[in-house]
């Protein structure tokens, strides 16, 4: 489903990820854990085509997404892949419900469908009954919950995650991460989450540790 090939990218000289290679197999959920400022939001990037590797590819169902243009590579991440971004990029002037349902009407569902899935969705975070309100009525961890109703509503192939319980209390990212890990096995998708917390890890198939030679086993 994915594989990271050589990849590599450095910022004004500085070598972020160097000839990083590793395949990741469909429908696993992979934590990647690792040190502060190693790399690990540059390669959720990285692989979702938000940023270009210096050298290296990205290839999706063994296609490179440097191969895509602008629109193929839109399409390929509005349609198989879910993200939940640290700055939750919550639509300020949408309500919860049409920010939620965004992903599915971007795919051509019908409004009626959309607002469904939106709503239970919504439900499913612990957001039942708020689906009118706007986002600068909610909390951080609110705000959260939101981007990942909204990354999970049109059934990603591949869900990515930075930190998707980093504003989460205890028991409300256990029941996060129980929702992702169900989300996923229900439709066969492969998750990939970068997080800090061992807690969340242990939710994962697989621990990876991204160093500066690599990612390791944990």
């Amino acid at each position: 489903m994915l594989e990271l090939d050589q990849l590599t990218k450095t910022y004004g000289g500085r070598t972020v990820l160097s000839r990083l290679s590793h395949v990741f197999q469909p429908g696993e959920f992979v934590a990647i854990m690792g040190e502060s400022g190693v790399g690990k939001s540059t390669l959720l990037n990285l692989i979702a085509g938000l940023d270009a590797p210096t050298a290296g590819r990205v290839l999706v169902d063994g296609v490179p997404m440097s191969a895509l243009d602008d629109d193929a590579a839109t399409r390929l991440r509005r349609t198989r892949m879910g993200f939940i971004f640290q700055a939750f990029h919550v639509l300020p002037h949408l309500t919860l419900r049409q920010n939620v349902a965004l992903p599915l009407l971007l795919n051509g569902d019908a409004n009626g469908d959309a607002t469904m899935r939106a709503g239970a969705m919504l439900d499913a975070v612990g957001l039942r009954g708020r689906g009118a309100d706007f986002p600068r009525q909610l909390s951080g961890g609110e705000l959260q919950r939101v981007a990942i109703a909204r990354a999970l509503v049109h059934r990603p192939a591949l869900l990515l995650a930075d930190e998707p319980t980093g504003n989460l209390d205890p028991d409300t990212a256990n029941g996060i991460l129980q929702l992702l890990r169900a989300e996923t096995r229900a439709h066969g998708a492969g998750a990939i989450m970068v997080t800090h917390s061992h807690a969340a890890a242990a939710m994962a198939d697989k621990v990876l540790v991204l160093t500066n030679s690599g990612l390791k086993l944990a």
